[in-house]
């Protein structure tokens, strides 16, 4: 007689909606509505006291995402206050123990855990330099919130997934937020109030077309310019860890210089455009793309995905909601789990 095979019960298959990564990016209008309100008070007053006392300059300090999110804080700064922005190398402190010199500058660090020792060593540098510090952090309990001259809280709550989202769009907003107070832009502080709900109704944006016209993708580029750069940016990183879709970012303007040679016929490309003075050379670049074979996704411009209109400075941040639901989705039809990406941890202690 013939032993009983024992019967192997499969796990039920993941679905979009069960990852932490969609549930938290979900919490983004929440998350925004709160991050306005309570930071109002704080971002006003530092906006007075900028204005009061212009910075030299502005470095940004940031790792992974929040780096993205500095990428924007770039474009909107020196557009909205002529103000120059730069990223600071955090190895010049933390390996080099090089001493910048930073006095009348603002150093903006942006961190989800405030933890990592590069930008806490970097952030001390600048400090010692004569910067005016200001944190955006999530935790307000992290060494970096207690190091900082200011701090803005990002208010996204516990990030469970390594795919940073919510706190992603918390630092888009802080910025924006930040910016708005500096200069006193009623019709930016207008559009920031109307943000959330315009959140809400991206997130329920349909970009499955995107995701199975890359099901099988091996490589890709994403392309922004201007303020839409960052996001961009963060999209390839989430294509990366979330899919294991190997994506390059690159400014618009910067893809015709070496990057074109490699599109060919069914090359996926896919843009970020939004309604400000980069529109029109961004959309003639999809245009070419797709003249050359390349296989076009665009969101805004009247590209192909869907999106919505908001302040030309806030719909990078409304394109980035509507991606986020798009990439989750994309990770389970390529067959991973986007909480879980091999070989990353949700707090990155560079040193």
């Amino acid at each position: 007689m013939s032993p009983r095979r024992r019967r192997v019960t499969k796990p039920p298959a993941l679905r979009p909606e069960d990852t932490r990564m969609f549930q938290e990016a979900s919490q983004a209008p929440q998350v925004v509505a709160r991050l306005l309100a309570a930071n109002r008070q704080a971002a006003h007053a530092l906006g007075a006291e900028l204005r009061a006392a212009p910075p030299r300059a502005v470095v940004t300090c940031a790792r992974g995402s929040s780096d993205h999110a500095a990428t924007y804080a770039k474009y909107l700064i020196e557009t909205a206050t002529g103000v120059v922005t730069s990223s600071a190398a955090l190895s010049v402190s933390s390996v080099y123990a090089a001493e910048p010199k930073l006095e009348g500058m603002l150093y903006l660090a942006v961190s989800q855990s405030g933890k990592s020792p590069d930008l806490l060593a970097a952030v001390e540098a600048a400090r010692q330099g004569g910067a005016l510090t200001v944190a955006l952090v999530n935790d307000e309990t992290s060494p970096l919130a207690d190091l900082a001259d200011k701090v803005l809280p990002l208010h996204a709550g516990p990030e469970v997934s390594v795919a940073a989202t919510k706190s992603y769009i918390a630092a888009l907003a802080a910025i924006a937020q930040l910016v708005a107070a500096w200069t006193q832009d009623e019709a930016l502080e207008a559009a920031l109030d109307a943000l959330p709900d315009t959140l809400a109704q991206a997130w329920t944006l349909d970009w499955s077309a995107a995701a199975l016209r890359l099901k099988t993708a091996r490589n890709l580029y994403v392309l922004g310019r201007g303020v839409g750069f960052g996001v961009a940016q963060e999209a390839a990183l989430k294509f990366k860890e979330t899919c294991g879709l190997h994506a390059e970012a690159f400014s618009a303007a910067e893809v015709l210089h070496g990057p074109m040679a490699l599109v060919q016929k069914d090359f996926p490309v896919l843009v970020f455009a939004q309604d400000d003075q980069s529109e029109e050379g961004v959309a003639a670049l999809a245009r070419d793309l797709a003249a050359r074979g390349a296989d076009v996704m665009m969101a805004g411009a009247g590209g192909g995905l869907p999106t919505l209109p908001a302040h030309p400075a806030l719909e990078p941040i409304v394109r980035i909601q509507g991606f986020y639901r798009m990439a989750n989705a994309l990770s389970i039809l390529r067959g991973h789990d986007p909480d879980r990406p091999p070989h990353l941890n949700k707090v990155t202690e560079t040193v």
